[in-house]
């Protein structure tokens, strides 16, 4: 299993940031330039990374102000998970995306860089949204 985080504090309440990343109609605003073919529902998205995959994701549990967690479904190139995890702080909300994937060696020296890259992006791009 690799793991590959961003964190970032926002300054808006736990409950704000909570709303907008359960509904997976709001991560697009979040995603990178080389996503394409976006769809999405409440609970569900599916979309393509220039030149490589067509990924689909759904939304598996919602803690409420705390945690919004996501898996791969259908026939991903590797089993992933991940993770928003909410956290209330002086300066408004500790923010920390996680992706678990599970690498075998080979995978993990070719998509480390990009899954941490993507990681690091949703976080600066979930605070620039929300500010």
């Amino acid at each position: 299993m690799a793991t590959f985080q961003g964190k970032t504090t926002i300054n808006r309440t736990i409950t704000d940031i909570y709303a907008f990343l359960s509904d997976f109609n709001n991560h697009k605003q979040l995603m990178p330039d080389n996503i394409q073919n976006w769809t999405s529902t409440y609970n569900e998205a599916g979309f393509g990374i220039q030149n490589m995959v067509q990924l689909s994701l759904q939304i598996v549990e919602r803690i409420e102000n705390s945690a919004v967690k996501i898996v791969a479904t259908g026939n991903p190139p590797f089993p992933v998970k991940l993770l928003w995890d909410l956290r209330s702080a002086d300066a408004g909300t500790e923010v920390t995306f996680t992706i678990d994937a599970e690498l075998n060696m080979m995978m993990k020296m070719m998509a480390s860089t990009p899954l941490q890259k993507l990681a690091n992006h949703e976080v600066e791009r979930l605070a620039a949204v929300l500010s």
